[in-house]
């Protein structure tokens, strides 16, 4: 079996847990777009749509070597309803692969300068900015769902309901 790069190894993984986030935002309920437990923070869809910021802003940065919030890329205006978060993120999810599908792995260990003016390598950016912050907010995501009385899927191992569910089917088997 051939080595996977490290370019494809973080595309099979951003893949990964991309997926997971559209299956959290499958299930935000219509009417809890706006749900806010923090007034200072971002709301359910706000939450939600951060993610695609996540992988269109810091995608495009990668590709033109510059991170700069005057960047406008226009697949990133935030959609208002729930039900239109999972599409438009796949959508921005696919324009961020393609960007990225042709990095090379001597790229990886160019320094860029971030937002905040620091140097980080491409693979900083990718793993890190990128990778890390998306799964960190994603989780934040889950929680706000569960707060708003949601139910989020099991990302890594099954949720409490779906727990329970596999109890249950053992118990009827027993």
């Amino acid at each position: 079996m051939a080595h996977q790069s490290e370019i494809q190894t973080f595309l099979k993984t951003w893949e990964y847990e991309s997926n997971g986030a559209i299956r959290v935002m499958e299930s935000i309920p219509a009417d809890k777009y706006d749900f806010r437990p923090d007034p200072k923070g971002r709301s359910l869809g706000e939450m939600a749509w951060h993610l695609s910021e996540i992988d269109g802003c810091l995608s495009y940065g990668i590709v033109e070597r510059r991170f700069d919030l005057a960047d406008d890329l226009p697949e990133l205006k935030r959609p208002k309803e729930s039900h239109l978060l999972a599409p438009g993120y796949r959508r921005v999810h696919e324009l961020a692969v393609e960007r990225l599908r042709n990095l090379k792995v001597e790229e990886l260990d160019v320094q860029v300068k971030f937002f905040n003016g620091a140097l980080m390598t491409v693979r900083e950016v990718m793993w890190g900015a990128m990778l890390h912050h998306f799964i960190h907010h994603r989780a934040q995501l889950v929680l706000l769902l569960r707060q708003s009385g949601g139910v989020p899927p099991g990302l890594y191992g099954p949720n409490r309901e779906e727990m329970q569910a596999i109890k249950e089917k053992m118990a009827a088997k027993a």
